[in-house]
């Protein structure tokens, strides 16, 4: 595996240990201990996910391309449902999952040395998962956007409008907007997996798979 797929998806698998144990810890601290240690339950909880990545991740690592689909479309889901909470429900940042998705199938398919139809069946394969799920994260989105009655202040006050947002240019906002959410990530994930592939393609004479 050559140093970029090891980073790259080290990053991927390495983070989610991190970031489950800093919030386990940041929870399950609220309800336990003082205020003035909820940090600290953070912290003890990062702490052992970076314990678990020293101890489990380089072996993630190497079975990376054997895993099953099943495992990897788990880890999506995983960044989705933090990016959906972090950023309250605002479903732009999910695009950039199309990237890291995209990169992993890429260089998935150049570590098997695939065929270009190969290539193109699974890049609208990866371009169906990512945008099926982004689909449910716009779909949530909406739900939100239309019961909080507080939503057309937010937009105003958010996009300094001088005029009412009413409830049929909410629908409209997120119509357009999540057609548009649901097109770009189609040709994101599919142009990252394409992109991918060729690179490591065309670098295999002197990065040699290992």
């Amino acid at each position: 595996m050559r140093k970029l797929e090891t980073v790259v998806i080290g990053l991927i698998f390495g983070a989610i240990p991190v970031i489950t144990g800093a919030l386990a810890g940041w929870w399950l601290s609220i309800s336990v201990v003082p205020e003035s240690l909820i940090f600290a339950g953070m912290l003890a909880g990062l702490l052992v996910g970076v314990l678990i990545d020293v101890a489990f991740l380089k072996g993630w690592v190497r079975r990376a391309y054997s895993s099953s689909p099943i495992v990897w479309s788990g880890i999506y889901l995983f960044y989705s449902v933090g990016l959906f909470g972090f950023f309250m429900g605002v479903p732009v940042f999910h695009v950039g999952l199309a990237l890291p998705a995209g990169f992993f199938v890429g260089a998935s398919l150049a570590h098997q040395e695939a065929r270009h139809p190969q290539v193109q069946k699974a890049a609208r394969r990866s371009s169906m998962v990512t945008t099926g799920i982004l689909a449910l994260v716009c779909g949530a989105s909406a739900t939100v956007a239309l019961i909080d009655p507080y939503t057309a202040d937010n937009l105003e006050g958010m996009l300094g409008l001088g005029f009412p947002v009413t409830t049929p240019m909410i629908v409209g906002i997120i119509v357009v907007g999540g057609s548009f959410l649901l097109v770009l990530q189609w040709w994101l994930t599919k142009k990252s997996v394409e992109l991918t592939y060729r690179y490591f393609v065309n670098r295999a004479d002197r990065l040699p798979i290992t």
